[in-house]
């Protein structure tokens, strides 16, 4: 199920380097006896640099990096001289785009053992910013791990380590990075980057593990609310459920998030609205399908006899809502204001829907509560009443024995509403 995610493995990583980089002192340069405490560059080089440091005030990057060579060439070189001379050459490489010779500069520069202790979570991030850029995965990784361990990583980073274990093929590592990431984007107040729960949902569908491709399913949803997720977590969510009441539970989901794109979801809900007696609904839902040209070619004959059959019924449960109404006001037991609500709902008059549930709520003697508050919730997001509607889905919770998927759509759908 690879076509569940976007292919972010061939998105390239975009980094702030020329700023990170150019964090490294390009001022002038200390090499003055009067500090002998501080590291000091060699009088040695000091033309060489000097003249480096002028050309990249100047922006003048391939004149900086001749200066550079130039004092490479001198001896003898402390490692702070071997540190600085590596470290301006990083800097002058990453504003020439050339980035593998960057982190060849850089790996020089950490080489000589001379970067203080200070700078070496920076140097770590660098490094690793630099290999990720470069494709190296097995090196940003490691550099990776350091700047982490250095307390230098950020959220973005730490998405990125996820990003690197994917490409590996090392799903575990890469959902507990993500796991990281996602707690520090939480920590700043920021909502996850929909990649990482992509990067989970993937592994789970490469190794066919349909609970926890649910579960990052229900995060992506609550996420961004895409009709493509609600899609394929219905899919999943319906394709072990043999009972035909939960299955409609389940469509009806399906429908209002407008997630139903296939013909045959429409016709089987259609067929299972009929079944339970709700022929106005099913001719709603037909009437939908073949507006939005999606019944193809080969089930138009079908559709068409459905949905005249539904519509034959449905006009004749319209016709006798006047005697139901006064049948239901009288009736002490609320369900027949059910009955009539459904009516209603399937007639698209939604106050009238929303009216009778509610007064069949207060009665109680409801055979099917779920189906009362779901028609009510539905009803009243209909009305764009999103506080209302969110009542009535959270009376789900007290249904006894509803079906705890059905209980989790509806929630789910109920958190996105408004």
């Amino acid at each position: 199920m690879s076509h569940l995610i976007h292919d972010f493995r061939r998105r390239p990583a975009i980094f702030c380097l020329i700023a990170l980089i150019s964090c490294a002192a390009i001022s002038p340069a200390a090499w003055s006896a009067d500090k002998p405490k501080a590291p000091e560059l060699s009088r040695v080089i000091a033309k060489e640099m000097t003249a480096a440091q002028k050309a990249m005030q100047a922006q003048q990057w391939s004149e900086g990096l001749k200066n550079l060579e130039a004092a490479e060439t001198k001896s003898p070189l402390t490692a702070y001289d071997k540190l600085k001379i590596n470290e301006f050459k990083a800097n002058c490489y990453v504003r020439l785009n050339n980035l593998k010779a960057a982190q060849t500069a850089y790996e020089a520069a950490l080489a000589t053992g001379a970067f203080p202790a200070d700078e070496l979570p920076k140097t770590y991030r660098v490094l690793f910013q630099l290999a990720a850029n470069n494709q190296q995965s097995t090196k940003a990784i490691e550099y990776g791990k350091q700047m982490s361990d250095a307390g230098a990583a950020t959220d973005n980073d730490l998405l990125i380590m996820s990003q690197l274990y994917y490409q590996q093929k090392d799903c575990k590592s890469s959902g507990i990075w993500g796991d990281k990431a996602i707690a520090a984007f939480k920590k700043a107040g920021e909502a996850p980057k929909e990649v990482l729960y992509q990067l989970k949902l993937q592994c789970a569908s490469d190794a066919n593990e349909t609970p926890a491709m649910i579960a990052s399913l229900y995060d992506l949803v609550r996420l961004n609310n895409k009709t493509s997720y609600w899609n394929n977590l219905i899919r999943l969510e319906r394709q072990d459920e043999r009972d035909d009441h939960n299955l409609l539970m389940i469509y009806r989901v399906m429908y209002d998030t407008n997630a139903m794109q296939a013909d045959t979801d429409y016709i089987e809900m259609a067929q299972l609205l009929g079944d339970a007696g709700l022929p106005g609904e099913a001719q709603m839902v037909l009437e939908k399908a073949t507006s939005a040209g999606v019944i193809k070619d080969d089930h138009k004959e079908r559709t068409n006899r459905l949905m005249n059959a539904m519509k034959t019924r449905a006009d004749a449960d319209k016709k006798g809502l006047p005697q139901l109404d006064a049948e239901a006001a009288k009736n002490p037991a609320g369900q027949l204001d059910m009955k009539l609500g459904e009516v209603y709902f399937g007639a698209g008059d939604y106050q009238g829907a929303s009216t009778a549930i509610t007064r069949g709520l207060g009665k109680g003697q409801i055979k099917q509560q779920d189906e009362a508050y779901v028609y009510l919730g539905r009803a009243q997001t209909a009305l764009k009443n999103y506080p209302e509607a969110k009542k009535a889905f959270v009376g789900l919770k007290g249904v006894p024995n509803i079906s705890q998927r059905v209980l989790k759509l509806w929630e789910l759908y109920a958190d996105k509403l408004g």
